[in-house]
């Protein structure tokens, strides 16, 4: 095969989700099942890759030895690299539909490609929590993939996701982080109590919770969070005698003494903190702050700050099980309370 041909047949997208070893793979693979890549075919050396595709050695190397692993690629030493085998012992074709990139997302993405290993082809989409491209995502991959793997948050068309939901067969959905209201039939789960954990949570640490008076939450409007955690803040508040207010914007919020602050968007933390300083407020002391989702940031950031966060690595150590198993359980992820400075 002429090195002109093998290139037009590989595609690597630097926008792309897809980490790029991976594109280059399935380039490659879906190349050898179209009949376009033949048996004991020569394929491009590292160096000819990196310079045609605008890649690195490192990711070039990477693909390759991908294809190795799973038994497509051979090598000679220090001449060439060639179709060992059409057939591949990758048995599944995974699309993770995620609704947006975040530090969270990327320790559900890492845990499970390590969990499940090589052999699987995983390509990842992000639809930005829009219902629109969602739906037109998922309407143009229905039939290409062994499972489908989706986390359901929008900030439109939310209500209507169960309908498109529902055309994918149930053994072959895998439902993340919320539950959708309609979808039918037996299928897989690994999802968050949004009520019960934040409850759990806040229990946990009301020996310190009982310094303050009032128990604030910054809950934006529209925002894509469940508001089952505001039921169980609220019955947390009633049973053990504390004020509680919602707010949405923090920016144009009174701050006192004597209140504790949870956010659940990153942006209105920095945004607290800003007026935290400005204010001349000890944190910990007169104003209490926790943080929805722990990232390695928040450990370091005012001494520490105080964080309730489902276990992402758990999730996706989850989702990997329930294809390696076959299994259609719905399971609930650990949420965790992790107590710093700043409450």
């Amino acid at each position: 095969m002429k090195r002109s041909s093998i290139f037009d047949l590989i595609q690597v997208n630097a926008r792309s989700a897809t980490p790029k070893y991976l594109q280059l793979t399935k380039s490659i693979l879906n190349a050898i099942d179209a009949g376009k890549i033949e048996k004991g075919a020569l394929l491009p050396s590292i160096n000819e890759l990196s310079f045609e595709l605008d890649i690195s050695r490192r990711t070039a190397e990477k693909g390759y030895a991908y294809l190795k692993n799973i038994g497509v690629l051979g090598s000679v030493p220090g001449k060439a690299f060639f179709i060992k085998r059409l057939e591949s012992r990758r048995d599944k074709r995974i699309i993770l539909l995620f609704n947006k990139l975040s530090v969270y997302k990327k320790m559900i993405y890492d845990s499970f490609v390590n969990s499940l290993g090589e052999n699987a082809s995983i390509d990842l989409y992000i639809y930005n929590n829009d219902y629109g491209l969602f739906r037109k995502l998922l309407s143009e991959k229905k039939d290409e993939y062994s499972f489908y793997v989706i986390i359901p948050f929008f900030q439109n068309g939310g209500p209507d996701a169960y309908e498109i939901i529902n055309t994918i067969p149930k053994d072959k959905l895998i439902l993340l982080d919320r539950q959708i209201d309609g979808i039918t039939g037996c299928y897989a789960a690994a999802l968050e109590n949004f009520e019960n954990d934040i409850y759990y949570a806040l229990n946990c640490a009301r020996e310190r919770l009982a310094k303050y008076n009032t128990i604030k939450i910054i809950f934006p409007k529209n925002n894509y969070y469940s508001s089952q955690i505001l039921r169980g803040l609220y019955a947390f508040c009633r049973d053990f005698g504390f004020n509680c207010q919602v707010i949405d914007n923090i920016q144009d919020e009174p701050i006192r003494a004597g209140e504790v602050y949870i956010n659940v968007m990153d942006d209105d933390l920095v945004l607290l903190i800003e007026k935290l300083k400005a204010l001349h407020f000890k944190v910990g002391e007169e104003i209490g702050i926790i943080s929805y989702n722990e990232s390695p940031l928040k450990r370091i950031i005012l001494n520490g700050i105080t964080t309730i966060s489902t276990d992402f690595y758990q999730m996706g150590k989850m989702a990997a099980k329930f294809i390696c198993n076959h299994s259609k359980e719905h399971l609930t992820v650990p949420f965790h309370l992790t107590m710093r400075e700043s409450l």
